[in-house]
């Protein structure tokens, strides 16, 4: 096998365990290219030759890894995420293992299954990609405080940031979603394609990443205490009792979606805070990025 493999160095930990993968995966014929970055050569001059690969390893955070799957968007190349960020949220949701040999071996088999992909603008044009989900308000702010203490206290650095801000800005929204237009209020909007957050809790009830459809979410509480019965609901879905969660959440469903605030929130997407404020639209693009998964992640989503 032939595979391509691009590394952020300064995700997660920091540990080098995709040399360890790559160590472990090499055999009689193969041919592993490294290609690494500290956030100095942008990732996409990594790509100009990606055709000519098996597969993509991209090794990260879920922001690293939804900026790869973007850019590889409906070429029909197969990317593996290597779970080497902080929460890695998008290989809990693919039910993809974390140790390197299970991994070796799921690389081996080579089982592929396409899903859905988002695309945020933000102001000015620019255009992004993410994985799992986009948002404006309380879990903006959270990714942003929990940034300096990502490498230090791993996930549970977006718990101490949660605890850390429990009076988030209350604001007025404006969403389109695919051409009609809804008010509502609240401390915060996310706009959902893989539902799974730390600790293996599911925002909405169910994860459908291959629906042509986002789950857009409004946090309609007036503060971050609000949003506990909506918590113990998400962990009670886990059991299979599926507690409603109104009061709380409000929830829609579309393939496009354009969120204006007032006042103007910030906006994260992965995991990402990107230092820029509302309005932001998102986009679905249709099975548009396809992964080598287990087979745990067929049997749930094919």
């Amino acid at each position: 096998m032939k595979l391509l493999v691009i590394d952020n160095m300064l995700s997660g930990l920091g540990d080098g365990a995709i040399f360890d993968y790559v160590r472990t995966f090499m055999g009689d014929g193969d041919e592993v290219v490294v290609r690494t970055s500290d956030g100095t050569t942008d990732v996409r001059a990594f790509l100009h030759d990606a055709e000519e690969f098996d597969l993509v390893v991209a090794s990260g955070g879920d922001g690293t890894i939804a900026s790869i799957a973007y850019l590889l968007a409906d070429t029909g190349i197969p990317l593996l995420p290597f779970p080497a960020g902080t929460a890695n949220l998008l290989s809990l949701n693919l039910e993809a293992p974390t140790e390197v040999h299970a991994l070796v071996k799921m690389t081996r088999a080579f089982k592929t299954l396409d899903f859905d992909l988002g695309e945020i603008e933000f102001p000015g044009g620019r255009h992004q990609g993410f994985t799992l989900m986009a948002g404006a308000g309380y879990d903006a702010k959270i990714m942003e405080a929990a940034e300096q203490g990502k490498r230090l206290f791993g996930p549970m650095a977006y718990f101490t940031s949660a605890v850390a801000n429990p009076t988030p800005q209350f604001a007025e929204f404006e969403l389109t979603i695919d051409g009609s237009t809804m008010h509502s209020s609240g401390v915060g909007v996310l706009v959902i394609n893989f539902s799974k957050v730390q600790f293996d809790i599911s925002v909405v009830h169910e994860n459908k990443p291959r629906d042509g459809k986002f789950d857009i979410v409004v946090l309609q509480t007036k503060d971050a205490f609000g949003l506990i019965p909506a918590l113990f609901a998400a962990i009670l879905d886990r059991s299979g009792d599926f507690p409603n969660r109104a009061g709380a959440f409000q929830v829609f469903r579309g393939s496009e979606v354009t969120v204006v605030s007032d006042p103007p929130l910030p906006i994260q997407h992965d995991g990402e805070a990107v230092g820029l404020q509302t309005p932001f639209r998102a986009r679905l693009l249709p099975e548009a990025a396809r992964y080598v998964v287990s087979d745990e992640c067929i049997e749930m989503y094919a």
